[in-house]
């Protein structure tokens, strides 16, 4: 049966024919309801694992992730191969980064990509050979710099003209040689569907174009560095290959021109490749991508007559977004009257401080009711937190049966990027546990917090 659509409702979402239906570009393939409605994630229902480790939860399907490092990987590869090239994929770990995940992705074949020493230090506790990493950020303290180029980090993203400087300084003290790629803007901006195309990019990281072959120059005078190509990232959540087409052509040019004082080995473009996050989300397919990319470099190359270089990508969100799952408990429901109509608000025990994407970003998400098969016609709804602030909202407008109750399980899929690793304790609200699930059983990857922790850093208790 169809119901009107709330005229509260985005143009984007519809009234489901069923409320209880897992759609499935959102949810990881393993998720299926049972014969008595519960969602069940890596072989294991939704309400044992609420028992077992409580609520907010951050499910992590394991075998989601190694088959999707595995898929990027082959995709790339053989997109490359086609093309007389090879292509190396790295995780990029600011998605979400534990032991755990180090451990899958590299068994996956993948490098892995850092950007603090935090992060740095976490792939080395994982026991991945520091040279598959790659070492990102704007504003690396030569402290992270020495680390890195002490255990042997093999590839460091160099992003200012201050960082040339104390890496020429680190090396000549250590005696290494450190391998670097230089980024650079194309001022290319590529956002889903859309991209903008500029002279010039403002923003913090890389070189302006025109400044990068002063820069390369320099780096192929100091001894202790290695020029081994050009990095440039456009964007988040992309979809289709046409920004990648415009930032292309501007970067083979800036590689063109420094052919003709050395090699260019390495071209590294980044990642940012979408992942569905509600229904009206239609990413497109890896393969797909990875064969479009890498076409466009290829033509590049051929117009300039120059070979196609050795190529690099750094997918995160497309490797773990899509395997969690966070799983809440409703507390409260509240209908409030408005000019057109009525929005329920549907409060859960977590909020923006495990999940801050839609506060941060208007990031739009789904919702099913997880416990059970949710009855009743379907009602607009609001998910949000428990945090004393009117932007804590978890998902913004999604249809949730009409019979929705205080405490039911409440599942949101595609969390398992930029959640856990932008998570706070405000409202000095614990930061849940995470969760792996595969074949039927579970384990906690990363701890929860409890009130004692958060006590434990207040050097006034007990004064």
């Amino acid at each position: 049966m169809h119901y009107p659509a709330s005229s509260y409702a985005p143009d984007w979402l519809t009234v489901p024919e069923d409320a209880n239906d897992l759609v499935a570009s959102v949810w990881p393939a393993s998720a299926r309801r049972d014969e008595e409605g519960q969602v069940i994630i890596g072989g294991i229902g939704v309400g044992e694992l609420a028992r077992t480790y409580g609520t907010p939860l951050l499910v992590i399907d394991e075998g989601e992730v190694r088959a999707r490092a595995a898929a990027v990987r082959d995709a790339f590869a053989a997109a490359a191969r086609a093309h007389g090239s090879t292509a190396r994929v790295y995780y990029a770990g600011k998605a979400l980064l534990n032991t755990a995940i180090v451990r899958w992705v590299t068994e996956a074949g993948l490098n892995v990509d850092v950007c603090t020493g935090g992060e740095l230090e976490v792939a080395l506790a994982a026991g991945a050979d520091a040279g598959i990493l790659g070492f990102h950020g704007n504003n690396k303290s030569s402290t992270e710099l020495e680390r890195a180029v002490e255990v042997g980090v093999g590839t460091i993203i160099v992003d200012s003209e201050i960082e040339i400087e104390r890496l020429t300084a680190i090396t000549a003290r250590l005696g290494r040689t450190q391998r670097v790629l230089l980024r650079v803007n194309s001022g290319v901006h590529a956002e889903t569907h859309d991209f903008l195309a500029t002279a010039h990019e403002d923003q913090k990281f890389g070189f302006p174009l025109g400044d990068a072959p002063a820069a390369v120059a320099r780096i192929r005078e100091v001894p202790g560095l290695e020029f081994a190509g050009l990095h440039c990232h456009i964007g988040s959540q992309i979809f289709g290959a046409a920004g990648f087409r415009e930032s292309a052509s501007r970067v083979l040019d800036l590689h063109e021109l420094l052919l003709a004082d050395g090699d260019v080995p390495q071209l590294n473009l980044g990642g940012g490749f979408g992942i569905a996050y509600t229904r009206a989300d239609h990413p497109t397919p890896i393969a797909e991508l990875a064969s479009d990319i890498v076409a466009v470099v290829a033509e590049g190359c051929a117009a300039r007559g120059i070979p196609v270089p050795a190529l690099s990508f750094e997918p995160g969100r497309a490797v773990v977004g899509t395997a969690g799952v966070t799983v809440y408990e409703v507390g409260t429901i509240k209908d409030v009257v408005l000019d057109a109509g009525i929005r329920r608000y549907v409060s859960v025990d977590g909020g923006m401080s495990d999940n801050p994407r839609s506060a941060l970003y208007g990031a739009q998400y789904s919702a099913r009711l997880a416990s059970r098969t949710g009855a009743g016609q379907p009602v607009l709804a609001r998910v949000v937190g428990k945090h004393c602030e009117s932007g804590d909202v978890v998902v913004d407008h999604e249809y949730l049966p009409g019979d929705v109750a205080p405490g039911d399980l409440l599942a949101v899929p595609a969390t398992g990027a930029y959640c856990a690793p932008l998570s706070s304790n405000y409202n000095h609200v614990p930061r849940p546990p995470v969760v792996a699930v595969a074949d039927g059983a579970s384990r906690v990857i990363v701890r929860g917090e409890t009130i004692a922790d958060l006590l434990a850093r207040d050097a006034g208790v007990g004064q």
